[in-house]
């Protein structure tokens, strides 16, 4: 058969690819990890909170905020659920954040880790270690935010031609 004749098997050509198509997309949504599913807006609005209650801003960037809660996300299948449960545990137990990670460590639990990747994820722009790392963020990043009336980011220029070879007034 030519593939160009478009006669009067095309539409029984393409019912059966549809069909094909449609079951291969069924087994693979099956199959795919839910690690690679998007986050729901209501996890968003979970990471935003403790994102808030962990960095003590009360203030953040909603668009850099959603990329690093997909990055994280996306490094973690369990991560949303993880930040709901941390959500509520300070909640339940009144934590102030001065207290959080101390007791995390001591009682050992599975959230210990949780709240040092999202600060370092605000802070540093990075999402993940050593082969997994993912640069997000840069001269967004917290960390420059902290500093910006005096410094700029590594390769950012904050003047003409040599101004940084003067002594300072």
């Amino acid at each position: 058969m030519d593939l160009l004749d478009c006669g009067e098997q095309e539409p029984a050509l393409i019912g059966r690819r549809m069909l094909v198509a449609t079951l291969a997309g069924s087994v693979l949504s099956q199959v795919v990890p839910a690690a690679h599913a998007q986050p729901d807006a209501d996890a968003l609005k979970a990471f935003i909170a403790l994102s808030r209650f962990l960095t003590g801003r009360g203030e953040l960037d909603a668009d850099q905020a959603r990329q690093l809660h997909e990055a994280l996300h996306a490094q973690a299948g369990d991560f949303d659920a993880d930040a709901r449960a941390l959500l509520v545990l300070i909640a339940e137990r009144k934590l102030a954040i001065g207290r959080l990670q101390l007791t995390l460590d001591t009682e050992a639990s599975r959230l210990a880790p949780l709240p040092r990747k999202i600060v370092s994820a605000w802070y540093t722009g990075i999402v993940g270690e050593d082969e997994r790392a993912r640069c997000v963020l840069f001269e967004t990043s917290l960390m420059y935010a902290a500093v910006k009336d005096r410094l700029t980011p590594p390769s950012y220029c904050h003047g003409p031609h040599a101004s940084w070879a003067s002594p300072p007034g």
